[in-house]
Parts: C-alpha cells; sequence; structure tokens
C-alpha cells in the first residue's frame, strides 16, 4: 500500500525521512492531491539509468528506421573487428 502523507508532514521530516525505503517511495500531497514523491537514492539512480537506457534504445530504433537496418553478420564483423585492434 503506498505510503501517502500531506507535504505539512514535513514539519517533522526526519519521521518522513524514515518512512522512505528502498522500492517504498513516501508520496505527499499538497491541497489533497498528489504532488510530490521521495524514493531512496538507489531506486533513482536505477529509474535514470532505465530511462537513458530507453533513450538509447529509441535512438537506435529511429535510426534504424531512417536508415535502414544492419544484418547480424555486419554487426558480429563490426564486433569481431573492434576486439582485434
Amino acid at each position: 500500500m503506498p505510503n501517502i502523507k500531506p507535504v505539512s508532514d514535513l514539519r517533522n521530516y526526519n519521521e518522513v525521512l524514515r518512512d522512505v525505503a528502498e522500492g517504498e517511495p513516501v508520496f505527499l500531497t499538497k491541497n489533497g492531491r498528489g504532488r510530490y514523491a521521495l524514493v531512496d537514492i538507489a531506486d533513482y539512480e536505477e529509474m535514470q539509468a532505465t530511462i537513458r537506457l530507453m533513450s538509447e534504445l529509441a535512438k537506435g530504433r529511429k535510426s534504424g528506421e531512417e536508415k535502414g537496418w544492419l544484418s547480424i553478420e555486419t554487426v558480429r564483423e563490426h564486433f569481431k573487428s573492434g576486439i582485434n585492434e
């Protein structure tokens, strides 16, 4: 179950921060609506890495669609030649 608290609970921020755990963010509301999320730094770093990966995959897909796809043989040759250099 999500941990939801009003932003006014930040007056006692130590208690709020104590509730933040890896995989268990604390959601803060303002005027009864979701406004902020406090996440563990490990979760934040994982999200950022996922975003970077998804961005690179999207670039690769776009490049393949616009410039054409490489055959698996071409890719293998590219990486074989890089290893021998």
